[in-house]
C-alpha cells in the first residue's frame, strides 16, 4: 500500500460526520425539536395544526402528540422525541418542559464546547447537577393528603390550563378528582395505589364540555340486536362472550353439494337446532343479558328475543375487559364450559340521550368519564388534556408531593444549584452552572409565550428567591411575581423530577457522540452548502424533518 493513502472501508453512499461537525449536527437537531414545542408551554401557549399525509388534521398543544405526529426522520431528533414519550409514560404530563430543558441543556453545552471544555467533563457536571436538582426538588416539595380534594383539583386545573380543556377546567377537575378517588386503594402499609385500568374514558360529540359526567360502571355504545329485546334489565345476570353465537364452521374449507331438496332442509334444520341449543344453553345459565365480542346469527337473535334476553354484539375487546371488572364476571370462550359463576351481576339500562347502555355492577368496581364536545377536533383535544390531568392527579395521590408552578421551582432549584456549584471542583463546576441556566428556560418561555419580557421577569423572580420566597413564580395574566402555590398553581413533584432526569440523560447521550456514520444520506438537501455533507450547512433542515415544516 502506498504511504499516506487513506484506507476506504465504507460504501460510496455512506456518510460520516466527525468531531465538532458531529456535535454541531446533533445539537442543532435537538434544538430544532425543542423549538418546535416550546411555544406551546404555559397557560398562554399556542396550538399546532398537524396535517398527516392522509389529510387528517390534529390541532393540539400537547407536546408528545406534536412530536409523535411530526414526520421526523433524523436520528438525533428521534432521541429527543423519546424524552417526551418517556415523560408521558412515567409522569403523564410535562413533556414540553422535558424536551425544552433537553434542548436548552445542549445549547448551554455548545457554549462550553466552544471554550474547549471536553464533553466528558460536561456530562459529569450535568450528572452531578441533575442528581442535586432532584434532591432539591424533594426538599422543596410539600406533602399532600390524598383526601385533600381542593389541592388535587388545583393540580388538575394546572395541568389543563392552556389546553383545550381549560374553558371548563373547574367542572372537569371535579370529575377527575372524583374519578381518581374512585379507583384508589389504600394498602395495609398506608400507601395509596391508583389503578387507572379501572377508569375508562369515553367521548361524545354534539354537546358542550360542561355536560361531561362521571358515571359509575361502563358505557357500551351499541344497540340491541333485535327490536323485541328489552332495553333495560335491573339486577341482571350478565354473560360476557368472546366467541360468536353462530353455526360452528369447519376447520378446513369444505363445499357441500345437495341435490335433494329434502336433504337441504335437513341441513338447514341441523343448523337451526345448533343455534337453538346455544341459546338454550345461555338461558339455562340464567343469563338476562349477553354482551358478545363477536357476531350473533340472525336466527340466534330471534331465539334470544323469544327468551326475553337482551343481546349486544360486536362489543369492543377493551370494553369486554373493562366490563369483566365492573361486573365481577368471567369472559366465556366456550358456552359448554360456562357455569352460573361465570356470570356478572348489575344493572343494564339504555340511556336514550346517549343512545348507549349504562352498565353498573354489584360489588365490582370501575368508573367511566364521559367527555362531551361540540366537534371531533374539540373532543379529541379535550380528551388529551383530561388524560394528562388524570395521570397527574393519580401521580400526586400515589407520590404524595406537590410543588409550586409558574417557574417557581425551576428558579429556586437553579439558585440552589449555583450555590452547590461552588463545592464542585474542576471544569465540571461550569457545567453545573450551565445546568442551572438551562432550568431557568421554563420561566423565560412562560414569559415569552405570555407577551412579557423574559429578562425582566427572570430578574424579578431571582430577586424574590434571593429574599427567601421559595414559591415565587410568574402570574402570566398580570406579569407579577406571586406565591403561585397560594394562587392555585400546583404541579406534581414526580413529574418535575422525571423531566429533569429524562432531559439530562438525553442531553448526555447526544453529547457523548463524536462520530456519525450513516449508510445513506444524513440530509435531504443542502449537501453542497457550506460545511458539505458533514457540516452544519449539510443538515438540510434537520436532515429529513421536512414533514415538520409542513405540519405546522
Amino acid at each position: 500500500m502506498q504511504q499516506g493513502q487513506p484506507m476506504i472501508v465504507m460504501s460510496e453512499d455512506a456518510q460520516r460526520v466527525k468531531d465538532e461537525d458531529a456535535q454541531d449536527y446533533n445539537i442543532s437537531a435537538a434544538q430544532a425539536v425543542a423549538e418546535a414545542v416550546r411555544s406551546t408551554l404555559g397557560p398562554k401557549g399556542m396550538d399546532k395544526m398537524l396535517v398527516s399525509s392522509m389529510g387528517d388534521v390534529t390541532v393540539t398543544n400537547d407536546g408528545v402528540t406534536i412530536l409523535q405526529e411530526m414526520d421526523i426522520d433524523n436520528p438525533t431528533a428521534e432521541m429527543i422525541v423519546e424524552v417526551a414519550e418517556t415523560q408521558e409514560d412515567e409522569a403523564g404530563d410535562g413533556t414540553t418542559t422535558a424536551v425544552a430543558i433537553a434542548g436548552e441543556l445542549l445549547k448551554t453545552a455548545e457554549d462550553l464546547l466552544e471554550q474547549d471544555i471536553h464533553p466528558t467533563a460536561i456530562i459529569k457536571g450535568f450528572n452531578l447537577a441533575s442528581e442535586q436538582a432532584r434532591a432539591e426538588v424533594g426538599d422543596i416539595a410539600q406533602d399532600v393528603d390524598p383526601d385533600d380534594e381542593d389541592l388535587l383539583r388545583k393540580v388538575a386545573e394546572t395541568s389543563m390550563t392552556g389546553k383545550g380543556a381549560e374553558l371548563n377546567k373547574e367542572h372537569l377537575a371535579e370529575l377527575i378528582v372524583r374519578a381518581v378517588q374512585a379507583v384508589t386503594v389504600e394498602t395495609d402499609e398506608g400507601d395509596h395505589v391508583v389503578d387507572l385500568e379501572f377508569l375508562k374514558t369515553e367521548t361524545q360529540t354534539g354537546a358542550s364540555a360542561d355536560e361531561s359526567a362521571l358515571l359509575s360502571g361502563a358505557i357500551v355504545d351499541k344497540d340491541p340486536v333485535h327490536d323485541n329485546m328489552p332495553t333495560a334489565v335491573e339486577d341482571a345476570d350478565v354473560l360476557l362472550l368472546d366467541t360468536a353465537i353462530e353455526v360452528d364452521e369447519a376447520d378446513v374449507d369444505t363445499s357441500v353439494n345437495v341435490s335433494d331438496p329434502e336433504k337441504l332442509q335437513q341441513f338447514l334444520d341441523r343448523e337451526e337446532e345448533e343455534l337453538k341449543a346455544k341459546v338454550d344453553r345461555i338461558a339455562d345459565l340464567g343469563a338476562d343479558v349477553v354482551l358478545c365480542q363477536k357476531g350473533i346469527d340472525d336466527l340466534a337473535q330471534h331465539y334470544l328475543a323469544k327468551e326475553g334476553i337482551l343481546a349486544v354484539r360486536r362489543v369492543k375487546k377493551s370494553d369486554i375487559e373493562f366490563l369483566r371488572e365492573v361486573l365481577s364476571a368471567s369472559v366465556v370462550s366456550d358456552l359448554e364450559d360456562a357455569t352460573a359463576d361465570s356470570l356478572g351481576h348489575g344493572d343494564v339500562v339504555r340511556d336514550d340521550t346517549d343512545e348507549a347502555f349504562h352498565i353498573t355492577g354489584d360489588g365490582g368496581h370501575g368508573v367511566t368519564l364521559l367527555l362531551r364536545g361540540s366537534t371531533d377536533h374539540v373532543v379529541d383535544e379535550l380528551e388529551r388534556g383530561v388524560s394528562d390531568a388524570l395521570e397527574v392527579v393519580a401521580q400526586t395521590v400515589s407520590d404524595g408531593r406537590v410543588l409550586a408552578g409558574g417557574g417557581a421551582t425551576e428558579v429556586e432549584v437553579a439558585r440552589r444549584l449555583r450555590d452547590y456549584a461552588d463545592s464542585v471542583s474542576g471544569r465540571e463546576q461550569l457545567a453545573v452552572e450551565a445546568f442551572a441556566d438551562a432550568l431557568e428556560l421554563v420561566p423565560r418561555v412562560l414569559a415569552e409565550n405570555s407577551g412579557l419580557d423574559p429578562i425582566d421577569t427572570l430578574v424579578d423572580l431571582r430577586a424574590a428567591h434571593d429574599e427567601g420566597d421559595v414559591r415565587a413564580g410568574l402570574n402570566v395574566y398580570t406579569g407579577d411575581v406571586v406565591d403561585t402555590f397560594d394562587a392555585g398553581v400546583a404541579e406534581p413533584a414526580h413529574a418535575k423530577e422525571q423531566a429533569i432526569s429524562s432531559a439530562t440523560e438525553a442531553a448526555n447521550l447526544v453529547l457523548k457522540i463524536d462520530d456519525i456514520i450513516s449508510a445513506g444520506d444524513l440530509s435531504t438537501e443542502g449537501e453542497e452548502d457550506e460545511g458539505g455533507p458533514g457540516g452544519p450547512g449539510g443538515m438540510g433542515g434537520m436532515g429529513g424533518m421536512g414533514g415538520m415544516g409542513g405540519a405546522m
